[in-house]
């Protein structure tokens, strides 16, 4: 293909250069036009038909959901939510008009994995996430996987085996993409789901079409593709030295060294490279803050110390030394030296003094070490600067139900409950708050809400369905439980 042929051509080009330079540079610069061509057309391609429906691709999506939720943890506090939701969207809305409404989602897993799942559900494991540098790897993978979304690879992949039931397409994409043995057992049921889960691994020319789109969409978003290359060689690392049990990542995303022979064709021959200021350097800080909230609940603490340690020793980038103040930060609030935590992020804040964020994290270990006034006054403060972060406004809530204010804890989590809806520990909070003021009946409906966002979904039947028949609670709850019920017989019968 286009990767290999190029790079053959660097290699015999430098040894011909001396006798031939002019028809060698003439033979490169035909080539290369060449492959913009081939690829301008490719963009310009129909996707192909399917057979499955965008509807049918909803449900089936909106059914795996609730499996991921009940057999693994999802991160989905509102700070690690809103960030890599916020920057999903950004990658969405250069992508061009879509057919679903994307959800991205961190999986607190040490495997390094991501995948696509149908109506537009995209799930990063903590392992991929720690092993990326910057936010330009995380948007990179971020794309290549709304470029399988886009191209509807899933759905022709399920194709190859002919017509299935949509609870046999079910069990394939789960038992594939997931990869995790309880949760395959589980869902895995019979030689035929097993046999359409084959079909499911993405084809090299489905590979090409997600890296060239990523590629064009960072391009528009004027983030430099060379982070691509970076995450290749990530991949292509893995793949030579783990050979015998290789990630699921790389089951499903196979030949990492023809996609980067493939990636550095399409690098080199950008023309936006070579335009000053075109890639502009984004701030990292929001990555690392974001990446170490990650691992400080995924990884082994003691481990994360001595790495932040070093980091902070050797490193002579003065961003990943400050971010590194703030891991251990985290670290010792996890330990509960909530003392020794104030003391790193102290030292972060100095260096950051326009990061209102910064203040949520101070006024959470405040909150949690006791000091409940000087975390409202935080909170407050941070608040008022940044209304929009559900993370300051979830956590202000918190601090005034401990402080006895529930009517106002109630309305802010209200404002949570509109921006984060399937946040599951919302609404036990609103439970919590319900049930304080002697509205038992209401609190249940909440617990049910919890239950179903939790993928226990068992006791949201429960809960939702006494709700639903409870005249003592308003009857627009009554008719919310009745629909999230009678959806969910709907997707059982899939």
């Amino acid at each position: 293909m286009i990767g290999v042929a190029c790079a053959g051509e660097r290699k015999y080009c430098s040894v011909m250069m001396e006798k031939r330079p002019f028809s060698c540079n003439r033979f490169v610069a035909a080539r290369r036009l060449a492959a913009w061509l081939l690829l301008f057309f490719q963009l310009l391609q129909p996707l192909q038909a399917s057979a499955m429906s965008i509807g049918e691709e909803r449900k089936i999506g909106e059914k795996l959901l609730y499996s991921v939720r009940a057999e693994l943890r999802i991160l989905d506090d509102p700070d690690i939510s809103q960030y890599i939701n916020d920057l999903g969207q950004q990658v969405v809305a250069v992508a061009g008009t879509q057919y679903f409404d994307y959800h991205f989602f961190v999986v607190r897993s040490n495997q390094f994995n991501a995948f696509a799942a149908p109506a537009g559900l995209v799930f990063f494991y903590s392992g991929l996430i720690s092993r990326m540098q910057n936010e330009d790897e995380l948007v990179s993978v971020m794309a290549h996987e709304v470029g399988h979304v886009v191209s509807r690879h899933i759905a022709q992949r399920m194709e190859k085996g002919g017509k299935v039931s949509a609870a046999t397409m079910l069990l394939g994409i789960a038992s594939l993409a997931i990869g995790i043995p309880a949760l395959s057992q589980g869902l895995l049921a019979g030689s035929m789901a097993a046999g359409q889960a084959i079909n499911l691994h993405y084809s090299r020319q489905d590979e090409e079409q997600a890296d060239r789109l990523s590629f064009e969409w960072m391009r528009k978003m004027h983030r430099n593709p060379v982070a691509m290359e970076g995450m290749l060689r990530i991949m292509r690392r893995i793949s030579r030295y783990r050979s015998d049990k290789l990630p699921q990542y790389l089951l499903t995303h196979p030949n990492p060294e023809a996609r980067l022979n493939y990636v550095e064709s399409l690098v080199e021959m950008d023309p936006d490279q070579k335009v000053p200021g075109y890639y502009r350097r984004h701030d990292n800080f929001r990555f690392l803050r974001f990446k170490y909230r990650v691992m400080v609940q995924t990884v082994d603490l003691d481990q994360l110390q001595i790495s932040c340690r070093n980091i902070i020793e050797r490193t002579r980038d003065r961003e990943e030394r400050i971010m590194a103040h703030y891991g251990l930060a985290l670290i010792l609030a996890a330990e509960h030296d909530f003392r020794g935590g104030l003391k790193e992020l102290q030292g972060v804040r100095a260096s950051y003094p326009d990061r209102d964020i910064l203040a949520v994290d101070a006024g959470v270990m405040r909150m949690e070490s006791g000091q409940l006034d000087q975390a409202l006054d935080l909170l407050r403060f941070a608040h008022r600067r940044m209304p929009g972060s559900m993370y300051a406004t979830f956590e202000l809530a918190r601090a005034l139900e401990k402080k006895g204010d529930l009517d106002r804890a109630y309305a802010l989590l209200g404002q949570v409950e509109e921006h984060m809806p399937e946040y599951s520990r919302l609404y036990f909070e609103l439970g919590k708050i319900k049930a304080a003021q002697g509205a038992n009946s209401l609190s249940r409906f909440y617990l049910g809400k919890y239950y179903l966002y939790q993928g226990r979904l068992d006791f949201a039947r429960q809960y939702l369905g006494q709700a639903a028949k409870d005249k003592t609670i308003a009857e627009k709850y009554r008719n919310e439980a009745a629909a999230i019920i009678a959806r969910l017989n709907e997707l059982k019968n899939l």
